[in-house]
Formats: structure tokens, C-alpha cells, sequence
């Protein structure tokens, strides 16, 4: 993390918000949004998803919008790797970092890479190999997601323990970070608390901690609050609230990085972030999907008079 910040955001509405949207979001646009929010003095933007382009068309461009990235300084391109293969692809590239996904829930996983969670870690495994071998990436960080980590869709209510016990096995298994992933919305703040505070007791001295949340159920920001209190400092969200899970019918979507800024900026918590300038970026995505819902609060009310964010005074 950035020596002159508190708490790190990680915009993912390139990758995450992308990846349900149909209609294709031009390439030169998805750079001039990198560029945009990296201006902003956003620390980390996740751009893509190493999928095979026949099942996300969205990402058919992956190559050559990470090129374009890594040439934006002061900034960390991140990517999504379902396996292996999308990895090695990642490497080539010479990404800062890649993330990978599993479901703490075996029906969730089996739906959403056709696997089960113990082949999943495996399949890590031999992706943290291929990273220590592979020329390029000797200094490409890996990332593990845990999804569907409060509760899943298929199968409901997921144990606390299901999901520490995960964390550990990615945590043996080479990563250096593990986000934890309210996939389709059913945390509350209690629970939060609690099991991160474990996480980040146990294994927060061995890797970075992170957290993802959606607002399925308007609880994304009160579920940040109560991460803060267990004492993880590192976030994703998605600019206007883009995307969403497939198995959560109905669902908003992530939580939106223009508000969850204002959160912590008000807050006394530094993110680097000027806020104004981020909700200016929301007109590239408004014009590129006019047909999708952007949310977020601070965007349609601004700022509170007399409103001081804590990075003015950095």
C-alpha cells in the first residue's frame, strides 16, 4: 500500500462490472477510464478478465488494453485468472498482479469454473509455480478471492469456518493476498466483524487482507464500516456501482467506489482519491453503456458544504 494512504480502493468496473454487460465497451474507451481514474489518483485498477473471448466477448480486447495500462504510471493493472492457462497468459503480458476466484461454497464453485474447491486451490498452486519460473513475473503479486463467503445462493448459509479454513489453504498455497468476497449480498456488519477480525488476527501478518462487497441488500458501505473495525484497510468497488453476480437475481450490484471514497475521506481515512474528479470519470462509462444503472449517492447529492476530505490534507 501506498506510504501517503490509510485505506486502499481497488476499482474493478473494468473487469467485474464489464463482465455481465453485453453490450461491448470499446477499447479506446476502457483505456481513456484507466487513464481517467488513474489521474485521480486511483492506486489500483483491475482492467480484465484472462478468459477464453468465445465465453466473455467483453474481454476480447484483454491484450491489448493492458498494454495500453501499464503504460499509465503510478498505478497497479490488475487482472482476473479463472486458471492456469488465463494465468500464463497474464505472465506474458508482464500485469502487476493477478487475481484468482474461488467459492468457499462447492455448488457456487461447480457453477462458476466447473470445479471443486480443492481442485481450485490445486490449480492455484500450479499457478504460483509457473510465477516463480516465468521470466517475466517474477514480481507479479497473485491474489486470491474467496467468493460467496457469508452466505451463497445455491446453497445458502456458509460457515465461518468453511471460509477461515479456505483462507489458510490459499495462504499455504503461495498468496499474497486473500480478498474476501460478499459475492451476492448477504452479510451483515455483525458477521463481517467477526470473521475478519479472525482473518486478519490469524493470517494478516503473512499476507494482505482484503474485502469485496456488493449492495444486494444495501448493506455494502455498513459492511466496509465493520471491515475497517476488524481491521482491513484495502477495498474493492466498481465507479457508479457497475455489475453484479449472475446468482443473485435482483442485485444492484458492487458497491460504488465514488461513495465508499466519500465514506472514508469523511471518515478521516486518506485514499489518495480526489473525489470530484472521480465522479467526472462516471460520464466515460455513462456514454459507453447508456442502457446500464449507475448508482451512487454522492454523485446525484455532491458534497456536504463545507465538506473537507482527509487526502486535502495530506
Amino acid at each position: 500500500m501506498r506510504p501517503d494512504i490509510d485505506v486502499e480502493v481497488r476499482e474493478v468496473g473494468l473487469r467485474d462490472g464489464l463482465q455481465s454487460v453485453s453490450t461491448f465497451f470499446p477499447t479506446r474507451e476502457k483505456i481513456a477510464w484507466v487513464r481517467a481514474e488513474a489521474a485521480c489518483g486511483m492506486p489500483e485498477i483491475e482492467v480484465c478478465s484472462f478468459v477464453p473471448p468465445k465465453l466473455i466477448p467483453q474481454f476480447t480486447d484483454a491484450l491489448e488494453v493492458v498494454a495500453a495500462s501499464l503504460e499509465v504510471p503510478d498505478v497497479i493493472i490488475a487482472a482476473l485468472t479463472p486458471n492456469l492457462k488465463g494465468a500464463l497468459r497474464g505472465f506474458d503480458t508482464g500485469v502487476h498482479k493477478l487475481n484468482y476466484v474461488t467459492s468457499v461454497s462447492e455448488s457456487h464453485n461447480q457453477s462458476n469454473v466447473r470445479r471443486s474447491t480443492a481442485e481450485s486451490v490445486e490449480d492455484f498452486r500450479r499457478i504460483v509455480e509457473a510465477r516463480d519460473q516465468h521470466p517475466q513475473a517474477a514480481n507479479t503479486r497473485l491474489g486470491a478471492g474467496l467468493s460467496t463467503v457469508w452466505g451463497c445462493s445455491i446453497e445458502g448459509a456458509v460457515d465461518p469456518d468453511a471460509s477461515m479454513d479456505l483462507a489458510r489453504r490459499f495462504v499455504e498455497a503461495g498468496a499474497d493476498e486473500i480478498v474476501l468476497c460478499d459475492t451476492v449480498g448477504y452479510a451483515n456488519p455483525t458477521e463481517v466483524k467477526a470473521l475478519l477480525t479472525r482473518v486478519v488476527g490469524e493470517l494478516g501478518d503473512d499476507v494482505d487482507i482484503a474485502a469485496h462487497f456488493h449492495d444486494t441488500r444495501g448493506l455494502g458501505l455498513a459492511n466496509v464500516f465493520a471491515a475497517l473495525e476488524a481491521g482491513v484497510r484495502r477495498y474493492d468497488a466498481t465507479l457508479g456501482g457497475l455489475g453484479g453476480c449472475p446468482y443473485a437475481p435482483n442485485a444492484t450490484g458492487n458497491i460504488v467506489m465514488d461513495d465508499l471514497v466519500f465514506l472514508l475521506e469523511g471518515a478521516g481515512l486518506k485514499t489518495g482519491v480526489d473525489l470530484d474528479k472521480l465522479v467526472e470519470v462516471r460520464e466515460i462509462v455513462a456514454r459507453n453503456l447508456p442502457d446500464e444503472s449507475l448508482y451512487g449517492m454522492y454523485a446525484l447529492a455532491g458534497a456536504p458544504k463545507g465538506f473537507q476530505p482527509a487526502s486535502r490534507h495530506a
